[in-house]
């Protein structure tokens, strides 16, 4: 990245297509989807061979394919709904448009619950046991949409004079946070080695939805710290003292203690 005469990085112009083949254009952002699958995929797989193995090998497989479609359907849906309805209801086309972006994390969480809950029932698999190996593996694919999101030049952060701060053209000529980063950082990289050590111990794996539990705090604190410096995708007014993504972490937040506190008085009882 370059500086301008003021001594802020200029967000350099990325080609949001990291490979073109004929008429196909394969971008940067569905990329980062892949490689989190995959990545989060080859992860669970290992989580699931440590005791109590309640899940086989094929199952988890099967069930990889269940999640990329509530990934997609739920986390598009969301974007549509929970964060931009007025744009899309005036752009109708543009809500297949996922290649472009706009992918809402609140809404793939629910589409993934959705195909979780829908497959364990048809395998007669209890819904925490398989949430609690999917929270462990869900952290990389969020670094890697965070990165993403910061080659794509979207969702930046609030002005700022903070040496760090980048100039993102499109959001106009003042130095802002590179809050994408502070995003692959929080809800990436330390939530992942918190849900790695969480799943290290026995004893948490035991008591199914701990992990589940675990994951909804992490991530619903480290979404609201970043949202600290994000600026806010659904304006709330100038006197609000939270933003539209701290509000939906909120309940996230009390289901995961009731998980983690419920799964310790019953182990208890």
């Amino acid at each position: 990245m370059a500086a301008d005469p003021s001594g802020y990085f200029v967000f350099p112009d990325f080609n949001p297509v990291a490979l073109s083949l004929g008429p196909l254009d394969i971008r940067w952002y569905a990329l980062s989807y892949i490689a989190g699958i995959l990545l989060g995929w080859w992860y669970c797989v290992k989580l699931i061979s440590l005791p109590p193995r309640r899940v086989k090998r094929e199952q988890f497989d099967d069930l990889v394919t269940w999640i990329v479609v509530g990934i997609i359907l739920g986390g598009r849906l969301g974007q549509v709904l929970l964060w931009a309805p007025g744009y899309y209801f005036r752009h109708p086309l543009e809500i297949v448009m996922i290649w472009k972006g706009g992918m809402a994390f609140h809404g793939g969480l629910i589409g993934v619950i959705l195909a979780m809950y829908f497959y364990g029932r048809r395998q007669k698999l209890g819904f925490f046991t398989l949430s609690d190996i999917v929270a462990c593996g869900t952290p990389i694919g969020l670094c890697l949409g965070r990165i993403a999101n910061f080659i794509n030049g979207e969702l930046w952060g609030r002005i700022t004079d903070v040496p760090w701060a980048v100039i993102f053209p499109n959001a106009g000529p003042e130095p802002r946070h590179p809050s994408q980063l502070y995003e692959a950082l929080l809800e990436g990289v330390l939530l992942f080695l918190l849900m790695h050590v969480s799943s290290r111990k026995q004893w948490i794996r035991e008591r199914t939805g701990t992990l589940s539990g675990i994951f909804l705090i992490g991530y619903a604190i480290a979404r609201s710290i970043s949202e600290i410096f994000r600026e806010p995708e659904v304006n709330l007014g100038a006197n609000a003292a939270t933003t539209w993504g701290q509000i939906l972490c909120i309940p996230m937040i009390l289901f995961g203690l009731y998980l983690v506190l419920h799964r310790r008085q019953k182990a208890a009882a």
